[in-house]
């Protein structure tokens, strides 16, 4: 198995842990596709994946609906996605995407976050090598459908992983490919569970057990923010 599916294994779990937390993530996901391709699931293919990825996750109909209509709302502030770099302390790297209505309270609370714990805050696009971005989808494995072929056919579309977990198929491809991959995967009758987009590092940095617990303290501290939607980093699990 690949090293993006390894890396992603031993994350996901401690991120989508918190129900209330992913009914507040994917709802801002929810209003920002809504905003950007429009309200109807049935001509906006990214809110119509966030939308089954929330019935799949038992997030209240209300909640969806109050989500779609806040990008229509002239009342509601403009959720911006921002994303933030920097270093916590022993030089790990961390990346934090962001959606907020007020860049300068979360870019304060950010700096605040790594400076309290021995890190500091970067300049935008620093640390972008240090990772590479990819589209993750999560659809339900089909009868008659190997791993094998499915990986061949969806290489022409910017694929350079397919995985089998358990009884679902995990997706691995380019950032930038992600509209060709949802075209695919829907035209040829698969059932898309989520699509989420991560950070893979391209190199870990080994850390002791003492330093493990003070970078966890950084990480649980920003998980806990409202207006970060994900954290990354390069420590090796």
């Amino acid at each position: 198995m690949g090293r993006a599916f390894e890396y992603r294994k031993a994350t996901k779990l401690k991120r989508w842990g918190n129900m209330a937390r992913v009914f507040t993530k994917l709802g801002k996901q929810i209003t920002i596709a809504a905003k950007e391709g429009g309200p109807d699931p049935d001509v906006n293919p990214r809110l119509r994946v966030l939308v089954q990825q929330a019935k799949k996750e038992n997030m209240p109909k209300d909640n969806v609906e109050r989500a779609i209509k806040k990008a229509t709302s002239k009342d509601e502030a403009d959720y911006k996605e921002i994303v933030y770099e920097g270093y916590g302390p022993y030089g790990i790297a961390i990346v934090v995407e962001t959606a907020t209505d007020n860049p300068t309270r979360t870019v304060a609370n950010i700096r605040s976050y790594l400076n309290k714990h021995g890190g500091s805050l970067g300049t935008s696009g620093s640390l972008e090598f240090l990772f590479e971005h990819k589209c993750i989808f999560r659809i339900v494995t089909k009868d008659g459908v190997s791993i094998e072929e499915l990986e061949l056919e969806l290489i022409d579309y910017g694929v350079d992983e397919v995985v089998q977990d358990d009884e679902e198929i995990l997706i691995y491809g380019e950032f930038k490919a992600y509209s060709e991959i949802q075209k695919y995967l829907e035209e040829n009758g698969f059932e898309i569970l989520s699509a989420e987009f991560e950070r893979i590092p391209n190199d870990t940095k080994t850390v002791t057990d003492e330093q493990r617990v003070q970078l966890d303290k950084l990480l649980d501290k920003l998980d806990e923010d409202e207006d970060i939607q994900n954290v990354f980093h390069n420590i090796k699990e």
